[in-house]
């Protein structure tokens, strides 16, 4: 059971640094630091998007955006330590 949560809690930290990769990937494409053309970059991109896009999505249907600031992942990194801490404390509090 003990192996169980780990594997969660692994999940769930591995999606919050993409997450946090995609958030500043997409900041340093907007200051033009870094070009989409590469196609290293594009991948990358692309691929934290793909990742990222259901969940921050459903987030932007409720929260509105704030000028060009866009606190969606913000508040999807505090619900996904919101949960990872349900978990652990509601289903394994002697566990840990």
């Amino acid at each position: 059971m003990k192996s169980i949560f780990i594997l969660l809690d692994s999940i769930i930290t591995i999606y919050l640094w993409i997450i946090i990769i995609n958030a500043v990937l997409s900041w340093l494409v907007a200051f033009n630091i870094l070009n989409t053309q590469n196609r290293f970059v594009y991948s990358i991109l692309d691929a934290t998007h793909k990742l990222t896009d259901p969940a921050l999505s459903k987030i932007r249907r409720f929260i509105p955006i704030f000028g060009s600031i866009d606190i969606t992942p913000v508040i999807l990194i505090l619900l996904l330590l919101f949960l990872r801490n349900l978990i652990f404390e509601i289903f394994a509090p002697g566990l840990f």
